[in-house]
């Protein structure tokens, strides 16, 4: 998760990532074109997004093409998770689906013959 974190910290990096995400597939001139960074800096941007698993490459004669590996953001998109927490309305429907989960529990508990069918 460390190296995922000190991927997408840098803008040139997010900005990658989310042309790739727009694009699905670009050539590294094609990404290396958007930026007004020099060539070699943006496949150092592109090098370090590969070793942390966001991106994937594909060599294609001479050219080398790109495409975003998003499942590489789960561990730390669900640790950013947890310092969000529900407000307003969403808070009020977690608290409802936990109290109906909890009556149709005890409801179990209490008739167990009405759950056998």
């Amino acid at each position: 998760m460390d190296e995922v974190a000190g991927a997408v910290a840098d803008p040139v990096r997010r900005a990658i990532l989310e042309m790739l995400r727009d694009d699905a597939r670009l050539s590294a001139g094609q990404i290396a074109e958007r930026f007004a960074i020099s060539r070699p800096a943006v496949s150092r941007h592109l090098r370090v997004l590969r070793e942390s698993g966001l991106v994937r490459d594909e060599l294609v004669g001479r050219q080398r093409f790109y495409v975003l590996d998003a499942s590489h953001l789960a561990p730390l998109t669900r640790w950013l998770a947890g310092f969000t927490r529900p407000t307003g309305w969403a808070h009020h429907l977690d608290a409802l689906e936990t109290e109906i989960h909890r009556t149709r529990r005890e409801r179990r508990a209490e008739h167990p013959e009405e759950n056998t069918a």
